[in-house]
């Protein structure tokens, strides 16, 4: 009778000839599941090999592989002579599957329902914000042009490095980066940035989010005041909010941050997080007077800043707008830049600039508990650096992106006008744009992102409410055309917002 139910159920396994999965590994999952849910039980006997070879249509060969890897994983016991059986130890400690109700606890909830979380996140989950699906269509946001991306340039420097020693390709690197790109970065900062820094002071990370959760585990404590523009970057926000940070609204007008605010609010702030090349999402660059109003905040109640220069690089017209870091002389800025937009988002690559001080600091933190990142696509990077081909792309993305701005504010113009005034910038990969009366940002974005272009309520970056109303667009990562065919959708969706309310 056990040999009976065993073999209809394993004859109930359905497997896919075509899949590129090896037979044996899909017998394999499927009768651990079976296993797993209880539909075997310990001490239930498995069909013989040939049997279930017969079954399903199968080489008895791809079974007996099948049973060999579940006898490995200790799910199924054979018995020379006897047959291969579900193992007795599932009897007493069969996992239990995230989809089956737990206990209920003293609560009355379950513990699927409800797991037990750290003090902070719990606390402070509610408080993160998704971030956006980053789809390359109009008008997503932080997008570069990878349409223009010299692909076939980079592929021939990833080719070479491949070859490389293979203690570089495989291995773990140096936890603080390679030390070739931290030269080239350091090198290019100070022609390019005006920042005076060597190449100790540059850590490599993986992405500016890593750096920002770096940053919040070495320098900030639990209820630790973080002065944070307003509206201001949501990735960032959701770092310090997670390493258990006070976030402190700061208004942001056409000068940037608002410094005397920020200390009418928070006297005591332990940092400061801005963006003041390019606001993160308003636009505006920070002005001089603004930039050392803050650096002397920080001075004076020892605390630290983290500038963001996350597109700053993209000048339209001129030189781009200097970094707070450059001026900052008593050594309380945390420099920090991302490959994800100069180059490509998949490359995860980002970078710190610490203060002299921090050096030893970072190091130790670093090494303790830092993954690294590869070195070999460093490797790459630090090539197309040292050769010249970063700066050469950076100046080509510059006179892209200000084609496709100038794009943008030309169909918006002739197609929205009433119903969004598109803000010109300096600056970025993205601009602002303001809603005419009568138009709601909610609504607006919802009857978009059904039509597929993608657009970002301004409230979206808020910590607490801001008097304008308005959206992000994006225009670097979308051709020209597209952004016409984009404005024209647009131009559709406020037609219908005026003729009919938004159903739900």
């Amino acid at each position: 009778m056990v040999k009976k139910t065993g073999g209809v159920l394993l004859s109930s396994l359905k497997l896919d000839h075509g899949a590129d999965k090896p037979l044996s590994a899909q017998l394999a999952l499927g009768i651990r599941d079976l296993v797993l849910n209880g539909a075997l039980r310990a001490g239930d006997r498995l069909p013989a090999t040939r049997t279930v070879a017969d079954d399903l249509g199968v080489s008895r060969t791809t079974v007996i592989e099948a049973f060999a890897r579940l006898t490995e994983e200790g799910l199924v016991v054979s018995r020379t002579g006897a047959g291969t059986y579900v193992s007795q130890a599932l009897a007493e400690h069969r996992p239990q599957s995230a989809a089956t109700p737990a206990p209920p606890r003293a609560s009355g909830i379950s513990a699927a329902a409800e797991p037990r979380l750290s003090r902070v996140i719990a606390q402070r989950s509610e408080a993160f914000d998704e971030r956006l699906v980053h789809a390359p269509r109009a008008f997503t946001t932080a997008m570069p042009a990878f349409d223009a991306f010299p692909m076939a340039l980079w592929s021939r420097h990833v080719a070479k490095h491949w070859r490389a020693r293979r203690d570089i390709v495989m291995g773990y690197g140096d936890v603080r980066g390679y030390g070739p790109l931290r030269r080239a970065i350091a090198a290019h900062l100070r022609a390019n940035r005006a920042i005076a820094c060597e190449a100790g002071q540059v850590f490599i990370v993986n992405g500016a989010q890593h750096g920002f959760q770096l940053v919040g585990n070495l320098l900030l404590d639990a209820g630790d005041a973080v002065w944070f523009e307003n509206p201001g970057a949501i990735g960032a926000r959701n770092c310090f909010t997670a390493a258990g940070a006070r976030l402190v609204p700061v208004p942001v007008d056409a000068e940037g941050l608002n410094v005397e605010e920020g200390v009418r609010r928070a006297p005591d702030f332990r940092l400061a997080f801005v963006t003041p090349a390019h606001q993160q999402p308003v636009g505006c660059t920070m002005s001089l007077a603004r930039r050392l109003a803050l650096l002397a905040a920080a001075d004076a109640t020892d605390a630290w800043i983290v500038e963001d220069d996350y597109d700053g690089e993209f000048c339209h017209r001129g030189r781009p707008p200097p970094t707070l870091k450059s001026i900052d002389v008593a050594g309380r800025v945390i420099y920090v830049g991302t490959f994800s937009k100069t180059l490509f988002p998949a490359l995860r690559l980002g970078y710190l600039v610490v203060p002299p001080g921090l050096v030893p600091v970072f190091e130790k933190l670093m090494s303790a508990f830092a993954p690294g990142v590869p070195s070999n696509p460093q490797a790459v990077l630090a090539d197309f650096m040292d050769e010249g081909h970063f700066a050469a792309h950076i100046r080509r993305m510059r006179k892209l992106y200000s084609e496709r701005h100038d794009a943008l504010l030309d169909a918006a113009r002739a197609r929205l006008s009433g119903a969004l005034e598109v803000v010109p910038t300096e600056t970025g990969l993205h601009t602002v744009a303001r809603l005419g009366d009568g138009f709601d940002e909610a609504d607006v974005t919802a009857r978009a992102w059904a039509r597929a272009v993608t657009v970002v309520p301004l409230s979206r970056f808020c910590l607490e409410p801001v008097a304008e109303r308005g959206l992000v667009l994006g225009f670097s990562g979308v051709r020209v055309e597209e952004i016409a065919k984009g404005v024209a959708v647009l131009a559709e969706v406020f037609d219908d917002a005026r003729r009919l309310p938004l159903a739900g």
